[in-house]
């Protein structure tokens, strides 16, 4: 559907952003003009000097059960010149449970300390880049990993609170201490309070959950392939996409002593979320969607339409309900897998994230927020914005399947299919999206496959897609996929490959200043691309048994029908003229959903069959899309893309380097 854009709270960032323009005269250069508002914050203080210390706030939690309250640790750099003039500086945080286990970043960068404790390395650009133009890092450790007491809890509340904490903190809201376990208070009189949480995987996703908390001082987020929903992250309707629970993931991250402490914790995740696939108060509790009306804070999102490690339904669906509650936001499509824009857009991305943190943290006028919504990618490295995204010219249109001369082979089209219309297929569950893709034009026992005629012109789909299927399974349990996909030559970014559509080379490049303990030069990149024949657009996969409620499932009755939509990810891709846009629906997704206990045949009820897409210009762009002259394309020049055993891990990690 289309979005209409709103500014919410603009006089209330307007006193804001008067409040903080004293404070901002005073961050900029001796000697400069003081007529004119600053509008780009510069790298006039010693990063070398930056004061390194840690403290250790109070959650308030006891996690662990060890009758004391959990404390988390917090790794701070700031310029030192500040503070030695009674100015106050804002907080760029990055809270993680990454930060001794597995690293962050394309080098997997982990904090490293000196002999007495205090912190040396901190990972990623943030802090090279930005305490220079006079602003603070944070980098938090979740509960249960590196430094903090307490234990990973996957998403919950001990995982969100942890870091909420810490921005109650720097507001003068909590309490911290200058050790683990000692009495010495430490407070943030440095500090004026406005915090920009920013991070991948489930470091974003951490800030969305702070910012579903709608906490005081946190002005922005900036959430990199983030998870809004744990329950999606592993399940799709009842289908299980991995072959773990979040009790694993949890004790893959926790400290070695928080493995040891941290068993009641581990027992209540695999309680809490059965392999059924049925939702639970469990996953109630790490859903941060139905909280969008509490965020305060403005959003840059960034997401690569080919992640299937955090697939960009956690993206539609965040997005969607921040836009409902009008909440200022931004976002980067990228043609990449799970990728930090770092490594597919380096320069623009820091520049851009620069006047981010300028504007909603110093509160520069520069513009950035009157910009275009969205920068989308077309192709490897070629990008486009949209002033609003989706575009307010996309409509929901229904198109639907029809069959063809040959079993298995139909048409796509905005007419029904003839009452009794049938197609019939067999989970396969050694065969997914590549393989149903590839043999579109041929009859195949493991899918049905349904497309367009070439179009006449292009055709964009911009948003978040459904197919309702009605199906009749000849066994007790059965799963689905359904799957768009754009038939014909492109080159687009090898997601399926390691690296997911970037390659890292030999040379570095440098973002800010360095010590002989935290370098600010990092490796650069280069699209990894490909030649194909075909580029599956979006995905989305259910249980059947769930046919009655998206959050719980019953066995099936064989030969009776049931109907059921499915959620594909969001997605903007424009199929060129002279493509097919093709609808395939299948079974078992191999190495994207786990497969049934049985291995049913499903017969497809067409007339009660239907995609609703939403296109740029709605049902009339399709039509004029779908008639007239078609040019002529090159004959596919490409491979096809094989699989996507590259990214995808029987036991995932969100986030967990690249």
């Amino acid at each position: 559907m289309p979005i209409r854009v709103q500014r919410i709270r603009l006089a209330g960032r307007t006193i804001a952003v008067a409040a903080t323009t004293a404070l901002i005269t005073l961050l900029v250069p001796p000697g400069s003009a003081q007529s004119a508002a600053p509008r780009e914050s510069r790298p006039v203080y010693s990063y070398d000097d930056a004061i390194r210390e840690s403290v250790w706030v109070d959650t308030t939690l006891d996690g662990d059960g060890d009758g004391r309250t959990d404390r988390v640790a917090v790794d701070i750099v700031r310029p030192r010149e500040p503070g030695q003039h009674g100015r106050k500086i804002p907080v760029i945080m990055d809270a993680s449970p990454y930060y001794s286990c597995c690293g962050r970043g394309n080098e997997s960068q982990k904090k490293t300390y000196d002999a007495n404790g205090n912190p040396v390395q901190f990972p990623l650009y943030y802090d090279n880049y930005f305490v220079p133009r006079g602003y603070a890092f944070v980098a938090v450790d979740l509960a249960g990993t590196n430094r903090s007491d307490g234990c990973v809890d996957v998403g919950g509340r001990s995982d969100i609170h942890s870091a909420k904490a810490v921005v109650d903190w720097l507001n003068g809201r909590a309490r911290a201490y200058t050790t683990r376990t000692g009495t010495e208070r430490a407070a943030a009189r440095w500090t004026t309070g406005d915090v920009g949480m920013i991070g991948k995987s489930w470091d974003g996703t951490i800030a969305n959950g702070v910012a579903a908390t709608g906490v005081e001082g946190l002005k922005t987020v900036v959430p990199i392939a983030a998870i809004s929903s744990w329950y999606d992250y592993y399940f799709a309707e009842g289908a299980p996409l991995y072959g773990s629970g979040p009790d694993w993931l949890s004790d893959y991250v926790n400290s070695p002593e928080a493995r040891a402490r941290c068993q009641a914790v581990q027992q209540r995740l695999v309680d809490g979320a059965p392999r059924t696939g049925d939702w639970t108060r469990l996953w109630s509790e790490r859903d941060y969607v139905p909280d969008a009306s509490r965020v305060r804070a403005s959003v840059f999102a960034v997401h690569g339409m080919q992640d299937l490690n955090v697939r960009t339904k956690h993206l539609g669906q965040w997005w969607d309900a921040l836009a409902a509650n009008g909440v200022e936001r931004k976002v980067w499509l990228s043609g990449t897998g799970h990728v930090d824009p770092f490594d597919f857009r380096r320069a623009d991305w820091v520049a851009t994230l620069h006047r981010w943190f300028d504007h909603y943290l110093l509160g520069y006028d520069n513009g950035v927020d009157r910009e275009p919504m969205a920068d989308i990618e077309r192709a490897p490295g070629r990008w486009s914005t949209d002033r609003v995204w989706p575009p307010r010219s996309t409509a929901t249109t229904t198109v639907r399947p029809a069959g063809g001369a040959v079993p298995g082979v139909g048409t796509l089209g905005l007419k029904p299919a003839r009452p009794g219309a049938t197609e019939t297929f067999t989970d396969d569950p050694s065969l997914g999206e590549s393989d149903w893709a590839a043999d579109i034009d041929r009859a195949t026992p493991a899918k049905a496959g349904f497309s367009t005629r070439p179009l006449s012109r292009a055709l964009r789909l911009s948003g978040s897609s459904t197919v309702t299927v009605t199906a009749t399974p000849t066994t007790t349990s059965a799963h689905l996929t359904a799957v768009l996909v754009d038939l014909g030559p492109d080159t687009i970014r090898d997601y399926a490959a390691a690296g997911e559509g970037i390659t890292t080379l030999p040379e570095r490049t440098c973002w800010g200043a360095s010590t002989s303990g935290d370098s600010s030069c990092f490796k650069e990149t280069a699209a990894r691309t490909t030649a194909v024949e075909y580029t599956v657009v979006s995905r989305g996969w259910a249980d059947l048994g769930n046919h009655a409620s998206a959050g719980s499932g019953r066995p099936l009755t064989p030969g009776r029908p049931y109907t059921i939509t499915l959620d594909l990810h969001a997605t903007d891709h424009v199929v060129p003229a002279g493509h097919r846009l093709a609808l395939v629906i299948g079974g078992t997704d191999k190495d994207l959903i786990d497969p049934p206990a049985t291995r049913p045949g499903l017969n497809l009820d067409l007339s009660r069959t239907a995609a609703r897409l939403p296109l740029d210009g709605g049902a009339g762009a399709f039509l004029r899309a779908t008639t007239g002259t078609a040019p002529s394309v090159a004959a596919p020049r490409g491979a096809r893309l094989d699989g996507v055993d590259g990214p995808r891990t029987l036991r995932p990690l969100p986030g967990g380097g690249n």
